[in-house]
């Protein structure tokens, strides 16, 4: 393996001194998945990885989970290994971005490739929670309309939230990624706005065996992602209506 003149270590130290801003960023992402990805950042960077590369293997152990939970009966071995398949494909998706920063600054394509990876999932996710519904679980046909309720909802969020990115970027004339906007936001809210965060998806995989509870918990962060996108949508086109 390609190994780089700094190692391990040294590419920990530095990004922690390139982390992103977490103004918005819910407690999952911020507390766990981003120190995560820092240090699988540092291995992919001791190792010659490129942050494209780092993108597919997200790819891959997120298609592990997802394909284990559409055709796998629920217990708790799959339900394990569908939480752990999916929270380090998420820390991987933190790592790509990171990488690129220590090795300079990424790439438009790069960023485009994190993008469509990241809307495949958002469409996936819910699309097998219906196909392991519909075989595994007893239940009657109008639960169905809670899994196709969060496509339209997660997906409409992920496009929101990107154009927004972009149409700030536009107003800025920058490129850099400011996805979560610039700042800082308090621990309090990164903890009130969690059940928005996908981390905590990844972790309710592991009730999936766990029929009632898992339901429960899914409608209700169906619920929680569908009232924070009414406000964001809201505060988003005051913000993009300023813009002129």
């Amino acid at each position: 393996m390609l190994k780089q003149d700094h190692g391990y270590r040294w590419a920990v130290t530095e990004l922690r001194q390139r982390q992103k801003t977490n103004k918005g960023a819910p407690a999952y992402s911020r507390f766990v998945n981003r120190p995560m990805g820092r240090h699988l950042a540092a291995v992919a960077y001791a190792l010659g990885l490129t942050p494209n590369g780092v993108t597919w293997i997200s790819a891959l152990f997120t298609a592990v989970g997802l394909s284990v939970i559409a055709l796998a009966s629920p217990s708790i071995i799959s339900s394990v290994l569908t939480a752990a398949a999916l929270m380090i494909g998420y820390a991987l998706d933190s790592a790509d971005g990171q990488l690129a920063r220590l090795r300079g600054g990424g790439s438009t394509a790069g960023e485009w490739l994190d993008h469509v990876v990241d809307a495949f999932k958002t469409v996936s996710l819910h699309v097998v929670v219906l196909i392991c519904w519909y075989r595994f679980y007893s239940i009657q046909e109008s639960w169905y309309l809670v899994p196709l309720a969060f496509v339209i909802v997660a997906c409409s969020l992920f496009f929101a939230m990107i154009l927004t990115d972009q149409l700030r970027r536009q107003r800025a004339g920058k490129q850099e990624h400011f996805l979560q906007g610039q700042g800082s936001s308090s621990a309090l809210y990164s903890l009130a706005v969690l059940p928005t965060d996908y981390g905590l998806m990844c972790v309710l995989f592991s009730v999936l065996w766990w029929q009632p509870v898992f339901m429960t918990a899914y409608s209700l962060l169906l619920l929680a992602t569908a009232g924070f996108l009414v406000l964001a949508l809201n505060k988003w086109y005051r913000e993009v209506k300023s813009f002129g």
